[in-house]
């Protein structure tokens, strides 16, 4: 099973979570300090939400952090870097990182205006975002990471 992923910076995490669980009429399925995942079946979503200190003006995608497809197991991030390879996209590969409170495989790629996507599978949650994570300083490292594959615009809020 496939979904599409869309994380979204916010400006205040409760207020957040109370409309985006009225919206979709579900709880989140995993509520951490400045992180919350709402893992929706109708429409098909993984909805992702990260508390930042500014939505408005930050960075070049303003409220949008980043898009993603969440996959079933390793082996479809493997096939999904396949054929974006295969396609002429530049990709990134990150194994076993840990972000968004769980360890993940994950496979990026930007489209033409700087977006990022990501294709990953949660190999297992964790109590602690460690790693690259969704941290200010773990989104810059990771820009910083990315920005090494020809032809991809790393953005640095863009991680998770």
């Amino acid at each position: 099973m496939s979904r599409v992923q869309l994380a979204l910076n916010v400006s205040n995490m409760d207020a957040a979570v109370a409309f985006y669980a009225r919206l979709f009429g579900t709880a989140p399925a995993k509520l951490e300090p400045g992180y919350a995942n709402f893992v929706i079946a109708e429409p098909p979503l993984k909805l992702v939400l990260i508390e930042t200190s500014s939505t408005r003006g930050s960075g070049v995608m303003g409220a949008l952090n980043h898009l993603g497809v969440e996959v079933s197991s390793a082996q479809e991030v493997k096939d999904a870097e396949r054929r974006l390879t295969d396609k002429g996209l530049s990709t990134h590969v990150q194994e076993s990182t840990t972000c968004c409170f769980a360890l993940q495989d994950k496979v990026w790629t930007n489209d033409p205006d700087g977006v990022p996507w990501e294709t990953y599978t949660v190999l297992a949650d964790v109590d602690t975002d460690i790693g690259l994570g969704c941290s200010p300083e773990g989104c810059a490292a990771a820009a910083m990471e990315l920005s090494g594959s020809p032809g991809f615009v790393a953005l640095p809020d863009a991680c998770c």
